[in-house]
């Protein structure tokens, strides 16, 4: 009867805090999926006898965690707004990279549009100049401009170590700014009172004729002044201010998907330029007689390059003051390359000693002094043609574009030929257009004569004729240049080892370069000298240009043979890499899935396990507690209570298998 009576009552016993926490948590989900049950009533409470032992509390099961309810994914991402967001983007481009890119695009253009006027208009000033020719532009070439640039970048350097980068843009370019406008409104027409021509004329009468190029530098000093400073823009303003600004405020990213659109910008530019020029200069037509059309042009297009100056000045002020800042910088270490700073002596070492390095070259030699010979010949009858200062300049502005038009569409027909034809022919196209308008240019020149019937019944003289296929070599061969052989040439080094790639391009930097820029300057110099003028050497300049370009299509048929082996050597050895490399990574996959299903299998076994021996004690199983906890509490209560009616006995038996 008392086992009876405590058995009866057992469910009627306060339970422990944690068991009536669970159950407490069970009632109310029961309670929330079937809201119209009706509550539970409260238990009833009966206290024992103090002479009778107190009970032991039946243990309940422990309750289930309950999967959590997740919200959805897009109330997730709506939760945490600007958590791993992509930058804001125009057109595909991020608007942090846009914000650089467009100003440097537009300092690109403005600086490409004043270098071609600047480019035409030195061209017209020294060539056209009274007392002069073109005889004086190897002269100046050797004896001024180079000497200054050399001067200027040594200056460049000092101040380099004293201002900040943006004193030293600014100390740079008002320089230039400042002498193209004081030229237009100052110097030129003041050029009779400054020019020296008395001590000109007495000079040429002691040296002879052959002195008129070097004399002539003397006579008109403020036009090859002006001559020099355009070159240096060119090569100041172009290749240090803003390419090293562009790539202070770029990543490498950025500059391989938006410099080559610079090169094709360059080529826009130089199409509206040429067209800016071939406006001002016509303007002449238009005024009235005695007045000096080429003082107005000319004022009128050193406008423009002063102008422009100041918005290229403003947009870099601009960059630096509302685009760029430190957060934005691109922060890259750079480490120095040892670069190799070889002697002429051992330049000359590496060059002999490999024939690669020698063929190589040669194609940069050759076109330096190709293109020197042509183009000084061609300006010298450009200028017989067209004496007057308006009328050249209108003709070089039409060269600009037309140079402008041919480069932008060789560039994009550049990747075309390499890829179709190979480097053979694409390194052969430049050589053979120098070769066949060279050979027509100077044949035109020297066996004009007999044909000038037949150049009559077109409209022409052979001279005019002469004029326009030198126009068409130079255009072809400048955009040949651009698209077809500087890509070639820098392709030649890759096939080479390390050593001599580094030795064999700082050996051409040393000596090729130089060589062939001043090798058709001193060679024009001394058939000058020798001959008396520049008229009587072109026969002979003629068949130098013919030697020169035959030696360089040998080269470029001696290298394509040596090329193309390194070449396919190259790409096996770069397929074979890439295979080792999918290789090993395939390798490391499968050893890493390996690893990590047997990590899965082993802790799915212990989980497993610490499941079991946690469901072990309960003696149910967690689908049972599942649909116990989904029953009704009537049923549950029922339940206890059959299970509290059971004989006393029993209890020590199932204890005992529990604590088993």
């Amino acid at each position: 009867m008392e086992s009876g009576l405590v058995a009866s009552h057992r469910l009627r016993l306060p339970l422990p805090s944690a068991a009536a926490g669970a159950a407490r948590g069970h009632l109310h989900i029961l309670r929330h999926r079937h809201p119209l049950a009706a509550p539970a009533p409260a238990p009833l409470r009966l206290s024992l006898p103090r002479h009778l032992p107190q009970p032991t509390p039946l243990r309940l099961p422990a309750a289930l965690p309950l999967r959590p309810s997740l919200p959805p994914l897009r109330a997730a991402a709506a939760a945490a707004p600007g958590d791993g967001a992509s930058p804001p983007k125009f057109l595909g481009v991020e608007t942090k990279t846009l914000k650089k890119i467009v100003p440097l695009g537009l300092m690109f253009f403005c600086i490409l549009f004043n270098y071609t006027i600047l480019r035409d208009t030195k061209d017209v000033l020294v060539v056209t100049a009274k007392g002069s020719s073109a005889e004086i532009i190897p002269f100046l070439k050797t004896w001024v401009n180079l000497p200054m640039a050399v001067g200027f970048m040594l200056l460049y350097t000092k101040l380099a170590d004293v201002l900040s980068k943006e004193a030293l843009f600014y100390a740079v370019i008002f320089p230039f700014i400042a002498f193209f406008g004081a030229f237009a409104y100052v110097l030129y027409p003041m050029r009779d009172a400054i020019h020296p021509t008395a001590l000109a004329d007495r000079l040429l009468a002691a040296l002879g004729p052959s002195f008129l190029g070097p004399v002539a530098i003397l006579r008109v000093w403020s036009f090859c002044l002006f001559y020099v400073m355009a070159e240096l823009w060119g090569s100041v303003v172009i290749s240090v201010l803003f390419w090293g600004f562009a790539n202070q405020i770029t990543t490498v990213e950025e500059a391989k998907e938006f410099y080559p659109l610079f090169g094709l910008g360059a080529n826009v530019a130089l199409i509206f330029s040429g067209r800016t020029v071939k406006y001002f200069s016509n303007m002449r037509k238009n005024l009235g007689p005695g007045v000096d059309g080429w003082a107005i042009s000319l004022k009128a297009m050193m406008s423009i390059v002063v102008i422009l100056g100041l918005v290229i000045t403003g947009i870099y002020w601009g960059v630096n003051k509302f685009v760029i800042d430190s957060s934005s910088m691109p922060v890259v270490e750079r480490k120095k390359k040892d670069k190799p700073k070889l002697s002429m002596g051992e330049s000359m070492k590496v060059l002999l000693s490999s024939r690669y390095v020698r063929d190589l070259a040669t194609l940069v030699v050759a076109y330096g002094i190709s293109i020197n010979l042509v183009e000084v010949t061609w300006k010298s009858k450009l200028k017989a043609q067209f004496p007057s200062p308006n009328e050249y300049s209108s003709f070089m502005g039409d060269f600009s574009t037309a140079t402008g038009i041919a480069t932008f569409t060789m560039m994009l027909l550049g990747r075309v030929i390499l890829r179709k034809f190979g480097w053979g022919v694409a390194a052969t196209i430049t050589p053979a257009v120098l070769l066949l308008t060279g050979v027509g240019f100077f044949s035109l020149i020297l066996f004009g004569e007999p044909l000038t019937p037949l150049m009559t019944k077109f409209g022409m003289t052979p001279l005019l004729a002469a004029v326009y296929v030198g126009a068409m070599q130079n255009i072809f061969s400048k955009s040949a240049k651009y698209s077809l052989f500087d890509p070639c040439k820098e392709m030649a080094y890759i096939p080479l080892d390390e050593d001599m790639k580094v030795k064999g391009k700082a050996a051409i930097d040393v000596v090729c370069n130089p060589l062939g820029k001043s090798g058709g300057a001193l060679i024009q110099q001394f058939m000058i000298l020798s001959f008396g003028s520049l008229a009587n050497s072109t026969p002979y300049l003629g068949g130098i240009l013919l030697v020169i370009v035959l030696a360089w299509l040998g080269a470029v048929r001696s290298l394509d043979s040596q090329f193309s082996p390194l070449a396919k050597q190259e790409l096996e050895r770069e397929k074979l890499l890439k295979a080792k490399a999918v290789e090993t990574t395939a390798t490391v996959v499968r050893a890493g899935n390996g690893s990590l299903q047997e990590n899965l299998a082993g802790e799915t076994s212990a989980n497993g396990s610490a499941i079991k021996q946690s469901q072990e004690p309960e003696s149910f199983t967690p689908e049972k507690s599942v649909q116990q906890s989904q029953e009704p509490e009537s049923s549950t209560l029922e339940k206890s209570d059959q299970q509290s009616q059971e004989p006393e006995s029993s209890t020590p038996e199932k204890s005992g298998q529990q604590s088993q």
